[in-house]
């Protein structure tokens, strides 16, 4: 169940962070105003619309492709009617088992969360704030609480690797994850009319030296 709003926690941590590292950002680094600052916010939040519109599809998808490719398979007596099953969850109510090609959405979500949380505190990189400040603090409890749920994604995604689903459901599952993540921050965030990266002013390079040290 943890897994199942998997978005929503990602969602919830992600929407201050954002909002505070890119408002301080906006100041320090750009010396823009307040208002230019919060428009600048709002440019960013926009990302967890895109997010969220990627999670919503993808996983509606997964729902259609199974229902399209499931058969249900039930105990009923061999003198009642045979009856056919549109949904899976016609299957379930009369106590069958429904086969089907079943994506994994854990493992689509999961990876394409940890992967999103990677990009985004990256701002850290390029902000300069004072140690001793109450905005110090609240930045450093976020971004804790932000590796904290990454560290249980990378566990739940080893879990659902060993437990469940078969290899090509797992594989299909994280490769649209990835797919959605290079997608965006990858390509259409360096576009002019998209979300942007959370560190415009500093080169691609310069972001994945960052990761790796």
């Amino acid at each position: 169940y943890f897994v199942k709003v998997a978005w929503a926690w990602t969602f919830w941590l992600l929407l201050p962070f954002i909002a505070v590292t890119t408002y301080q950002f906006a100041e320090s680094k750009f010396l823009y105003g307040p208002t230019k600052s919060i428009l600048m916010v709002l440019q960013r939040l926009s990302a967890l619309l895109v997010g969220t519109a990627v999670w919503y599809v993808c996983t509606g998808l997964f729902v259609y492709i199974e229902n399209l490719t499931g058969m249900c398979s039930t105990s009923g007596k061999l003198s009642e009617p045979h009856r056919l099953y549109a949904t899976k969850q016609e299957c379930h109510q009369d106590n069958g088992i429904w086969n089907s090609f079943d994506i994994s959405g854990h493992c689509f979500l999961l990876s394409y969360c940890a992967l999103m949380i990677v990009e985004e505190v990256a701002v850290l990189e390029g902000l300069s704030i004072d140690q001793n400040s109450k905005l110090h603090v609240v930045i450093n409890g976020l971004f804790v609480s932000l590796c904290f749920l990454t560290m249980i994604w990378v566990f739940m995604f080893l879990c659902t690797a060993l437990y469940f689903h078969n290899f090509s459901q797992k594989l299909l599952g994280v490769l649209i994850g990835l797919s959605a993540w290079y997608g965006t921050y990858r390509f259409w965030y360096l576009k002019p009319f998209s979300p942007g990266l959370p560190l415009p002013n500093i080169p691609l390079s310069a972001k994945k030296y960052s990761y790796s040290r």
